[in-house]
């Protein structure tokens, strides 16, 4: 059965990405959308992570983000069953504690829904407004993936690597999950290669589904993949909005080649000309494909 998440409007705003009505919505709209989404039986909802876009690349990146620990714990309250995965929270910002402390408590806020998306970055000028590590960030970020995933059940984290350490600490709360899910973001091979190592799934983005294709067929025939204990979650994106009500058909199309590609998990999009449109596209899209009401499984 298909699986879907959403990736989420109003929380952040992307030049050409965008529905207008999202330039003036706010916590109303978006509470409407996420509990339509919990109801409906969707997997997930995403929040991404800019702490500081340089006025220059506003016009590309865009200049909305909200804070994904504020905003999934808000959502995580108005909601009851739907996962909260963070879209992606840009590793080398954060030390590892700060992260197994802000998102184990959420873990336990939101009863075990969290799905910890990371990712190493792009944008070196923010690197620097913040003074992070960009030329090293793959580096500094596979160290902290390797340490969150050794501390972030464990209320006394201990880790040793080349640019984390601790030990002799109390970390309370962790995690609810006893393995609380890893899914890498980007749209290289590297990236991918960086979620079968050290992660539990992969959501690319920017890709066309030939390349996803290749990519995940390349690296199916690896030994660390081979080898994975667990199957890897493959988190797909349509490269534009769907919509189911005036395009079943191309909608239906569209998620079945990402799942021929390798998609365990399809990320929605919907065309929307306000929250209330977006519910029902949402609703449309969730009978189109047959999700069970009440369900994230």
């Amino acid at each position: 059965m298909t699986r879907l998440g959403l990736l989420t409007p109003v929380v952040s705003v992307l030049p050409r990405a965008h529905g207008d009505w999202e330039e003036t919505a706010g916590v109303a709209e978006l509470t409407d959308i996420a509990r339509a989404a919990d109801r409906l039986g969707y997997h997930h909802l995403t929040c991404s992570e800019h702490l500081a876009v340089p006025s220059r690349h506003t016009a590309v990146r865009g200049s909305r983000y909200w804070s994904p620990a504020v905003t999934l714990s808000y959502l995580a309250a108005v909601t009851t069953r739907i996962r909260l995965a963070t879209y992606v929270v840009v590793l080398p910002y954060h030390h590892p504690l700060e992260l197994l402390k802000t998102y184990g408590t959420l873990d336990q806020v939101s009863r075990g829904r969290v799905i910890l998306g990371v990712g190493i970055g792009s944008l070196r000028s923010e690197f620097a407004a913040l003074g992070a590590n960009f030329e090293e960030r793959a580096a500094v970020s596979e160290d902290a993936m390797r340490a969150l995933r050794q501390g972030l059940a464990s209320d006394t984290p201990a880790y040793s690597g080349r640019f984390f350490k601790f030990e002799g600490l109390v970390v309370d709360p962790s995690a609810r999950q006893a393995r609380l899910p890893l899914w890498v973001g980007g749209n290289t091979a590297l990236s991918l290669r960086r979620a079968v190592l050290l992660g539990d799934g992969w959501m690319p983005f920017g890709l066309s589904p030939t390349q996803l294709g290749e990519m995940i067929e390349s690296t199916k025939c690896s030994t660390a993949y081979t080898q994975r204990s667990e199957a890897l979650e493959v988190v797909l994106a349509p490269d534009k909005p769907l919509d189911p009500i005036l395009e079943p058909q191309a909608a239906l199309a569209v998620v079945a080649e990402l799942e021929r590609v390798g998609a365990t998990i399809v990320n929605a999009r919907v065309r929307a000309e306000s929250a209330s449109h977006c519910v029902e596209q949402l609703t449309a899209l969730a009978e189109l494909l047959g999700l069970p009401l009440e369900s994230t499984a």
